[in-house]
Parts: structure tokens; C-alpha cells; sequence
């Protein structure tokens, strides 16, 4: 699976980046060639989908055994590259952070991304919770059937949502951060939640630019306490892979995983893969998602050979949903 984080990584804009060379990527999907000594309840041949601390970009990948799970009968190998980071990652903030119940209200930046469309089908699975998108213009026929509202990424969506729900929503999940942040804040209900899961505004143009990063972070509204309790907010973030590799929550995970395979089971979620790429084409996918040209998930497939038309325009190729 290629993720935003994956584009930061390339850019050095994360605390503590790898040092080079290293091979990228976090999540994959396979078959299990071989075990170590004392792992159970897996065996060679079976169909998996795995957390990876680096490395998932590869023909053969090894990691242990609590970050590897077994693919359902009915999906395929890039549904399951696209499963693992999207899913847990939405599914936490919504339901760990947020407690999202019934009647609820959302809104989502990116909602046509891989993080965007997995909140918008678990917010479908709880009665009446009316979801708020942001999204390119582009993209939104595409897209409009999974979220109540959709608002263009640059217009003044607050203005719209409080149209619509004068008194705002009750969970805000910000993958842009900067000057989104206090936008978000304002448009908080009582008891409502913040929760910043990404900070996609610090992928800039194409070079490694620490001071664009540093001056997104300069525009987020100085957070004041005080005023989080006067008007009972609260203030989250997310890093699924801080949790998984650094926190060792890897047995909460494996719980989340297995409540969102029931609902795959159930036929309640889906991925929605924008697009398959060959290894050689990494540059191209990288900039299909760095021009937020895809609708869902794009994934690097080993055995796919680079098709010359896609690696000349990265981002008119491949419309949404196209699949194997």
C-alpha cells in the first residue's frame, strides 16, 4: 500500500527519518513462504496482509507475527494492500478517540483518499451520523454517494457546515493541520472532538522543504487551555504507527482487525483501490497522490509490469475504482 506518510517519509519531513538507503512502505499483502520457530496459528501458503516498520515495498518482507493477519476467502491481494493503515486508522480515531454513537455529525478532510473513504463507510454503519467531506472539485461525482455533504477542499467550508449545522459537528478528524486546525476548533460542538492524524500540508512541491513544514505548524492557532475547558473541547491526535511500533499496542490492534474483518465479512466495508502500480512507476504513483489525484487507495503490485501509458501522465490515468 502507498500512503501519504509514505511521501513525507521520501521528503524527511517525520521526527527521526530512516537513514538511507532504506526501502519504504508500511503495510502489504502476500503469501506466507516461511515461519519462525515458535509462531503459530499461521502456516506456509496462507493468504496474509501485514504491519510493516519500513520495508513493505518488496518482493519478500518479514515481520513479526502479532502485525500479520489472514486475508478473508473474498479479498483480493490489493484490497487487502489497501486494508490495513486506512481502516485501523479510521476506525480508532472514530470509535477509540472519538466514540462516535448514533446521531453523530463528522467532518473529514481528503474524503475521496484512502483514510477518507474508510471513515465515511464506518460512519455508515452507525444510524443517522451525518458526515461532512472535504474533497477536490474533480472528485466529487465520484464520491458524493459516500458522504452526506461534500465541500470543495478550497472553499470556506466552515461557512457551509455551519449553514447546514449551525452549532458544528462533533468530531473533526484534520490530516492538513496548519491553518485548518483552528477552523476545525471553531467548528467543534460541546464535547466534541479534534483529532490531527496526519499533517499532509508538509508534503510541499517536490523538494525537501523544512521550512514550509515549519511554517504550517507557525499558522496552527496557539491551542489555550483555559479556553479548551471554558468551552469543553477536546484536542486529539493519531499516529497509528507510533502506536503499532513504538507504544507496542499491537494486541489492541489485532482487536480493532478483527471487528473490521467481521464487517468486511458482513459486507459493510470495502477498499476502494484507486489504482495498481508496478515498482518502477513508484515516482508516478508518488505524484498521483501528492496531486491528490486518487479516489481511494493506490498499491504497488511486484508482479505488475509498468505500463508506458501511465508513467506519462500520473494523474488523468486510472479513474476511480479501476481494480485488478
Amino acid at each position: 500500500g502507498l500512503n501519504f506518510i509514505d511521501l513525507m517519509v521520501r521528503q524527511g519531513n517525520i521526527d527521526n527519518p530512516p537513514k538511507t538507503p532504506l526501502v519504504p512502505g508500511f503495510e502489504c499483502s502476500g503469501i506466507v513462504e516461511a515461519l519462525g520457530d515458535s509462531v503459530k496459528g499461521f502456516e506456509i501458503g496462507d493468504r496474509v496482509m501485514a504491519f510493516v516498520n519500513y520495508n513493505a515495498w518488496a518482493e519478500v518482507v518479514c515481520t513479526p507475527v502479532e502485525f500479520v493477519y489472514k486475508i478473508p476467502d473474498d479479498m483480493s491481494f490489493s484490497e487487502a494492500a489497501a486494508f490495513p493503515m486506512n481502516f485501523v486508522t479510521a476506525y480508532m480515531m472514530l470509535f477509540e478517540v472519538a466514540n462516535l454513537r448514533e446521531g453523530m455529525s463528522v467532518l473529514v478532510h481528503s474524503a475521496g483518499g484512502g483514510v477518507g473513504q474508510a471513515v465515511a463507510q464506518l460512519c455508515s454503519t452507525i444510524p443517522n451520523v451525518t458526515v461532512f467531506g472535504t474533497a477536490s472539485s474533480f472528485k466529487h461525482e465520484a464520491i458524493k454517494n459516500s458522504v452526506t455533504h461534500l465541500f470543495d477542499r478550497n472553499a470556506d467550508y466552515v461557512q457551509e457546515v455551519k449553514r447546514i449545522s449551525t452549532d458544528g459537528v462533533d468530531i473533526v478528524l484534520d490530516c492538513l493541520c496548519g491553518e485548518n486546525t483552528g477552523k476545525g476548533l471553531s467548528l467543534l460542538k460541546p464535547l466534541g472532538t479534534y483529532i490531527l492524524y496526519g499533517s499532509s500540508n508538509m508534503v510541499t512541491g517536490e523538494t525537501k522543504s523544512f521550512f514550509s513544514f515549519a511554517k504550517s505548524w507557525w499558522q496552527v492557532e496557539k491551542v489555550n487551555p483555559i479556553k479548551l475547558y471554558e468551552e469543553n473541547k477536546v484536542i486529539a491526535g493519531f499516529s497509528l504507527l507510533n502506536l503499532l511500533f513504538k507504544q507496542n499496542r499491537g494486541g489492541l490492534i489485532k482487536g480493532v482487525m478483527d471487528k473490521l474483518l467481521n464487517l468486511y465479512n458482513n459486507k459493510k466495508i470495502k477498499p476502494v483501490v484507486d489504482s495498481l502500480w508496478a515498482l518502477e512507476e513508484v515516482k508516478e504513483a508518488m505524484q498521483r497522490i501528492h496531486d491528490r489525484g486518487n479516489i481511494g487507495k493506490l498499491i504497488l503490485d511486484v508482479e505488475k509490469a509498468p505500463t508506458p501509458l501511465m508513467a506519462n501522465d500520473s494523474t488523468e490515468t486510472s479513474e476511480a475504482g479501476e481494480e485488478e
